[in-house]
């Protein structure tokens, strides 16, 4: 098996090293290491270094100024088009309907109809390629200024893709996966027709599922057909009436929606604070529940390993902490840093040397460093089995389609080194040298970015709306 420079690891193990010689507190143990280490760098450390840089003065004054005069013409073209004087292409209510109870208010709207509607071509373009680091793009022009569209059937081709978190590039092209996949469609079809508990389980699931545990180095794991209902739908079975929620103030919207259709009471921390965290867990406990002072049945942390907006990555030794010593479970959403931070892309677990178990629920999601679709669930044996039978997304979701879950399977095991290349290896050193050279040189051109610098969300601040466009 390949070993270039002797420093390749299969399957979170040096290549060649057998369980005998892991002594001394050397060796990795599937994802577990006992030190934090750099994206693709062994014996590492560093203190956490995020920069969110507040804009300059001239760039906030002529920001407002750019929307100051942006709203005033907005507000002459409204009154051009209910004079009629100008045509108005937005959607107006029925004349028989003109008594009922609005859909939204007028100002809601303005935005849309006089800001965004002038820029709105930069967005939703569609392409006719895979998402590699170029791709392909349908040429359109417009004629009412962005109202609608029309193509012009030309193809722009070589576009540098920017939008896209196919931080691996095997949504690209991966040939072992292209062949295994054919395959699978050829025996499975493209569909399963059925929930996970009911005729939807398929021998597919079961080795992505031994396989994402493997991965993980946790007891065992349940994957799901869609990433946002693995978060929205599987939190209400965990949580309930009586139970309490401490959210980070920048979780994604499935965190948030999971949180509320669960009924537990929900408390908001500052975005990677531990103080504010802290000071929360500390009135809980003290407190307990209003009015009643009962305990709290559960206190559940939720966070994010990177979030997908700051570019930011949890400060997770001091939360696992905080979760041990105030008695907490920590529910962890590894949608954006799973198999793209961390050594051997296992996470931000990883990244920072801790140990799994530290971690009471995993979630992640395929369709980043994977190239796929769905999301997963993992964590001790216990855990899984009662989401088998309580999880909303098992009891009522598709499940995973058999060609996606072989194609997660192929690029997982490529991660790993299953497939006796380190290619896997590679493009996880590689992500994190071009996240990290992408960011400073970006710093040094004069740009204002989010983030955390070994974090390969990168968030780009442009204020002004004349920029955007």
């Amino acid at each position: 098996m390949a070993d270039p420079g002797g420093g390749a690891v299969y399957n979170g193990t040096p290549h060649n090293q057998s369980a005998a010689d892991c002594h001394g507190g050397n060796c990795w143990k599937n994802g577990v290491v006992k030190e934090s280490q750099q994206n693709g760098n062994s014996n590492f450390y560093r203190p956490i270094v995020e920069s969110f840089e507040e804009a300059p003065l001239h760039v906030m004054v002529f920001t407002y100024l750019g929307y100051g005069i942006g709203t005033l013409f907005g507000y002459l073209r409204d009154f051009l088009r209910n004079s009629g004087i100008e045509k108005c292409n937005a959607a107006v209510e029925r004349e028989e309907q003109k008594d009922f109870v609005p859909l939204y208010q007028n100002f809601e709207n303005f935005y849309i109809r006089n800001i965004y509607m002038r820029i709105r071509d930069n967005w939703n373009r569609p392409i006719c390629s895979a998402p590699g680091a170029v791709f392909d793009v349908m040429e359109r022009v417009t004629d009412d200024y962005n109202w609608t569209f029309r193509f012009t059937g030309r193809i722009i081709k070589d576009v540098i893709n920017m939008g896209s978190y196919n931080f691996l590039g095997l949504a690209a092209k991966y040939d072992e996966s292209m062949r295994t996949v054919k395959e699978v469609i050829e025996t499975y079809g493209l569909g399963v027709g059925s929930t996970r508990q009911e005729m939807g389980t398929l021998d597919k699931h079961k080795e992505l599922e031994d396989l994402v545990a493997k991965f993980l180095n946790v007891e065992a794991a349940m994957v799901f057909g869609m990433g946002f209902a693995t978060n929205s739908m599987n939190i209400p079975a965990l949580v309930g009436k009586g139970c309490l929620i401490l959210s980070d103030e920048l979780n994604h919207a499935s965190l948030v929606l999971g949180a509320r259709l669960s009924g537990a009471t929900i408390r908001i921390f500052k975005h990677n604070n531990v103080q504010s965290l802290e000071k929360l867990l500390r009135d809980a406990v003290i407190y307990g529940q209003p009015r009643t002072r009962r305990a709290w049945r559960k206190i559940l942390i939720l966070v994010e390993g990177i979030y997908s907006m700051e570019g930011s990555i949890v400060h997770l030794p001091d939360i696992v902490a905080l979760k041990k010593k105030y008695k907490a479970y920590l529910y962890m959403d590894e949608a954006h840093s799973i198999g793209s931070v961390g050594p051997t892309g296992r996470g931000v677990v990883e990244f920072f040397g801790l140990d799994p178990r530290d971690i009471d629920v995993y979630m992640g999601t395929f369709t980043k460093s994977f190239g796929a679709a769905g999301g997963y669930i993992a964590g001790r044996k216990d855990l899984v089995d009662y989401l088998r039978t309580h999880s909303h997304s098992a009891a009522y979701g598709t499940s995973m389609s058999p060609p996606v879950a072989e194609q997660i399977i192929r690029v997982m095991k490529l991660i790993m080194g299953l497939d006796g290349t380190t290619e896997g290896l590679q493009r996880v050193q590689q992500l994190a040298k071009n996240t990290r050279y992408f960011r400073q040189r970006l710093s040094k051109m004069g740009f204002i970015v989010y983030g955390n610098e070994e974090s390969p969300v990168v968030p780009l601040l442009l204020y002004m709306p004349a920029k955007v466009a």
